[in-house]
């Protein structure tokens, strides 16, 4: 394994912690006004037994209109809206949403599913990996399909058809939203892979012949040239494999930043544009 990717691994480790050192730096939460944590938690059955808080992002004017709205869901919610629960710096997705509705009109839900600290790797990961295990992704992504959704949909003004829906992730936040939106294109039908971790498992591939064949789906591929020496490649592998199975093109991006690491900064710094490709 070269140095490089041996960095993304210790990011992961680290990433566990995330909550345990927001708490002991207490730093100032910056959350706006507009996201909540649910009261309801959820512990998804098979997976393992954590109870995962939900963070949800409302646009401005939800409680003064009648509107329904699109829905993003998202992981590691502790980084997407909250400096003082993030792991080095919070995505901004509160913020940048707020002054993009401020300039366009445009709102959105957004659904951020905490992940399971030290769990995560097999939360977010639907093949195993001989050292680092995992394998559990499938039962996390059919639990969002079945159950999480729904109750989203029960509960709030949400345009609930795929066409309205989207998932995004980073790391292998953005593996497991891959996996998802491939397999359920008929609930997700927009996909933001950031940062993918496609080098987890080869089996990637097999799935991406076996369901990449899709003319609705838009997906953005997003990766950094300073994110290790494979990541590229991977990248652009999975670009040119999605096209020869059939993917519509006219419906992908794929976006390299050479100066793009693996962090927070570079997910926020590129999230907009991800939303505005995907529901262009």
């Amino acid at each position: 394994m070269n140095s490089q990717l041996k960095t993304i691994i210790v990011f992961f480790l680290v990433l566990y912690s995330c909550n345990i050192v927001a708490q002991e730096t207490k730093r100032k939460s910056t959350k706006a006004t507009n996201v909540a944590v649910l009261e309801k938690e959820f512990i998804i059955d098979g997976l393992n037994d954590i109870s995962h808080k939900v963070w949800l992002y409302l646009p401005p004017n939800y409680n003064s209109s009648n509107q329904t709205y699109p829905v993003i869901y998202m992981h590691d919610a502790q980084n997407l809206f909250d400096d003082a629960t993030s792991f080095i710096g919070e995505w901004s997705v509160d913020e940048i949403l707020n002054d993009y509705f401020t300039k366009t009109g445009k709102g959105f839900i957004v659904v951020g599913f905490e992940n399971g600290r030290a769990k995560r790797i097999e939360e977010y990961t639907p093949w195993k990996h001989e050292k680092y295990g995992g394998g559990k992704g499938a039962i996390y992504v059919d639990f969002l399909v079945k159950e999480l959704k729904p109750y989203i949909d029960k509960n709030y003004r949400t345009k609930t058809g795929a066409k309205s829906t989207a998932i995004i992730g980073s790391s292998l936040g953005g593996l497991i939203s891959f996996y998802g939106g491939l397999k359920y294109p008929d609930v997700f039908g927009k996909i933001g892979a950031m940062s993918t971790s496609f080098w987890f498992s080869n089996q990637v591939n097999e799935f991406a012949k076996q369901n990449g064949n899709l003319q609705n789906t838009r997906l953005h591929l997003l990766v950094g040239g300073k994110e290790g020496e494979s990541m590229v490649p991977n990248t652009l592998n999975i670009e040119k494999l999605l096209i020869a199975t059939g993917f519509n093109k006219n419906n992908l991006t794929t976006k390299v930043v050479a100066e793009g690491k693996h962090n927070e900064a570079f997910w926020k710094s590129e999230f907009l544009e991800v939303v505005n490709f995907l529901f262009e």
